[in-house]
């Protein structure tokens, strides 16, 4: 878990979690006031998918200066997921227009493949086989596929009661967790038969509220997860167990509107945090150290 997450300014010091919070680095403005709808990083490249857009913008990760855009023929026009593939160097992105996932080549050719998936596909995410995790929403489902489209799995999620998935990352143990677009909004573990193993429910003691349409999540070396709380503008904090849940501090003077994209570098200590709402801006918070 993250801990001693305080608002005060520091410096990084990388031995000792105590002596370093996270630290607002920079912030990727607007392009035309459209929100963010996902961001991921791979190597020196930052990509950001916006309402709208139908392309992707590809940031430099050290200088924040936009680079270039990604075009996408035939995206439409709400895309909610984009993962990166460090194996097959490529950039998948989610179609919910068209239910279809687009892979783009990132090895230098301008190649984009695409193909069908259930109903309204959400959040992605790259699990260690090298497989495209994608939540359906309106299908309730979790399919995995490989990075050409060949399907691997599927789960179906309604009967255990887990309906509108929004984003799904396979954990080390195998199960994924996955948050619910719903109000109130549930994270839960599920195994690959779509049963529930856990789920967390704030306790009578805890001072976080329920969630509102939790959307994207992160998840660490030590499975810990992160949550963007949505609709609360915050960022939660869970253990692997789903016992115990915080509100990370982080250090915005105007908070955080509407945090749809979510990304976690822990080999930089980075976390992306892009908003649907506000400013629409890509914050960048350094020093983060588990």
């Amino acid at each position: 878990m993250f801990t001693e997450l305080g608002l005060y300014k520091c410096r990084c010091v990388l031995t000792d979690v105590k002596s370093s919070a996270p630290t607002l680095t920079h912030v990727i403005p607007s392009q035309g006031r459209l929100g963010v709808t996902a961001v991921t990083s791979l190597g020196d490249d930052v990509f950001v998918v916006r309402w709208w857009s139908q392309q992707v913008e590809v940031y430099d990760a050290k200088t924040f200066t936009l680079q270039r855009h990604i075009t996408v023929p035939g995206l439409g026009e709400c895309s909610w997921g984009l993962a990166a593939c460090a194996h097959y160097k490529c950039l998948c992105v989610s179609d919910s227009d068209n239910a279809s996932i687009h892979r783009a080549e990132l090895s230098g050719s301008s190649a984009v493949q695409q193909w069908s998936v259930a109903l309204d596909p959400r959040g992605l995410s790259v699990n260690t086989a090298h497989n495209v995790v994608v939540a359906c929403r309106k299908a309730d489902k979790i399919q995995e596929y490989t990075t050409h489209g060949a399907l691997v799995r599927e789960i179906c999620l309604q009967q255990a009661g887990v309906t509108s998935p929004y984003h799904a990352i396979q954990l080390s143990t195998g199960h994924y967790v996955v948050s619910q677009f719903t109000s109130p909004g549930m994270v839960s573990v599920v195994g690959v038969d779509g049963q529930v193993a856990r789920s967390y429910l704030p306790s009578r003691a805890s001072d976080v509220r329920q969630m509102s349409c939790p959307t994207s999540l992160a998840v660490t070396k030590n499975d810990d997860i992160l949550v963007a709380d949505a609709r609360n503008n915050r960022i939660l904090s869970m253990n692997s167990s789903l016992s115990s849940a915080q509100q990370l501090t982080l250090p915005v003077d105007d908070g955080i509107r509407e945090p749809f994209g979510l990304y976690l570098d822990e080999s930089r200590g980075r976390l992306y945090v892009g908003e649907f709402g506000g400013s629409y801006r890509v914050l960048v918070f350094d020093c983060v150290r588990l």
